[in-house]
């Protein structure tokens, strides 16, 4: 089931955010970076403020949250800046579920086109990526060690 996030799903939402992140940043970067209290306390800090803006979809499994995703629309636009699954709910549907829930809400706000940036060495999520059509940016392919990804909407099908 894909639903609004709560105030209530915060500590889980955090939780799951910790664990994927350090799944794909670990061996790459200092853990401090990512786990370390600061960055924990960063990222709680942008999570609740997406989860009060309505900007973040919950996947339940099982009656347990099995991964979020944040995102926004600025006119034509939208962003995708986080899509973390639990990783011990890899490879269940739980990425895709989110992703067709967030182009459904991109597509009702008129968006036609996305835009997010995706860790260069999280190759998972650069396969999940182009599997749903998410392309380099031609414009600007690279933030720093991240690489920035569009995907062209389509309308819905009548």
């Amino acid at each position: 089931m894909i639903r609004p996030a709560t105030a209530d799903d915060l500590d889980a939402v955090v939780a799951l955010h910790t664990e994927a992140r350090a799944t794909y940043y670990r061996g790459h970067l200092p853990d401090d970076e990512f786990l370390g209290p600061e960055a924990v306390a960063e990222a709680r800090a942008r999570w609740a403020d997406a989860v009060a803006r309505g900007a973040v979809l919950c996947a339940e499994d099982d009656g347990r949250i099995a991964g979020v995703a944040a995102h926004r629309v600025d006119g034509p636009a939208a962003l995708l800046s986080q899509l973390h699954v639990a990783p011990a709910r890899w490879r269940r549907g739980v990425g895709g579920a989110l992703h067709a829930a967030c182009v459904a809400a991109w597509r009702a706000a008129g968006a036609t086109s996305a835009r997010l940036e995706v860790f260069e060495g999280n190759a998972r999520a650069r396969a999940f990526y182009a599997a749903h059509g998410w392309t380099p940016d031609p414009d600007t392919p690279r933030s720093g060690r991240h690489l920035v990804l569009r995907l062209t909407l389509a309308p819905e099908p009548e």
